[in-house]
């Protein structure tokens, strides 16, 4: 599980910690955001939220059940669900700086160099990061049964995920050199705990503005990281390779495998490995 979607569950229990700042109205209304927090997946939490919602259009956990469900979408993958979701918690909250920021991420990402709206999709990315961050640095605690230091690091994500976002702006709009600066400062916000990703997104950086030296120094340190996911380990050596080609060095060749054992007379062929 990476990092985001563990994260993910970081914040929607503080959303239910936050439960307890709003009143409701009812034991009932009580009952529907129980099942909120009960959820055990995506849909199921999404489909908790909309039952609120329904039932309780006038409930004081509008917000942060919208939020909610944003964060359920992003968990599953479905980016379109998650803005959805997020612009209704921002209409709910004007000062809900996750749901900007998570909007802020999923346009950078779904903008494309040629998009007739390109500079539209990332103006208003750039403006939704900026504002998040901003919001964010001083936010106080939805409930004071957070401890301190989980609440500091919470804000230190929202920091690194704005830097994100705009780092990516960046090398949508062909300015690598701004990015490097945007992804080391997500780096530095969210340290010792960076999402990988970030340290990917950084070498490829370094590749692009043709620091190879760096995008290799950067590379050694995501590798010596314990519990490297394998999608990582594979776009870290896919890297390496474009940066030692930008040095004009070789990428030394794969280690053959090693062949296995022919099977005793008689017996079964091995299965294939899964």
């Amino acid at each position: 599980m990476n990092r985001l979607v563990k994260m993910g569950g970081a914040l929607l229990a503080c959303a239910a910690l936050a439960f307890a700042q709003p009143k409701p109205k009812s034991q009932k209304e009580v009952d529907a955001i129980r099942a909120i927090q009960a959820a055990q997946t995506p849909d199921e939490r999404i489909a908790a939220v909309e039952n609120l919602l329904t039932k309780f259009s006038d409930t004081e956990f509008k917000a942060i059940a919208l939020r909610t469900a944003a964060e359920a979408a992003q968990q599953k993958g479905d980016a379109t669900q998650m803005i959805v979701y997020a612009e209704r918690a921002i209409e709910a909250d004007p000062k809900d700086y996750g749901s900007m920021l998570m909007i802020s991420t999923a346009l950078a990402q779904r903008t494309r160099e040629f998009d007739l709206d390109k500079e539209e999709k990332l103006a208003r990315s750039e403006k939704l990061a900026k504002q998040g961050m901003e919001l964010a640095k001083d936010a106080t605690k939805p409930n004071p049964a957070i401890p301190d230091d989980v609440w500091e690091k919470e804000k230190k994500y929202y920091q690194e995920q704005g830097h994100v976002a705009l780092a990516m702006i960046a090398s949508v709009r062909k300015k690598p050199d701004v990015a490097i600066t945007e992804y080391t400062a997500a780096v530095s916000a969210y340290a010792p705990d960076t999402d990988q990703t970030v340290l990917i997104r950084l070498a490829s950086a370094y590749n692009e503005a043709g620091k190879p030296d760096d995008a290799l120094a950067t590379i050694d340190k995501l590798n010596a990281l314990p519990n490297l996911m394998a999608p990582v380990k594979t776009l870290a050596a896919q890297e390496k390779a474009k940066a030692l080609k930008l040095k004009g060095v070789a990428a030394p060749a794969a280690a053959p495998a090693a062949s296995a054992p022919a099977p005793a007379s008689g017996a079964a062929p091995a299965a294939p490995p899964k």
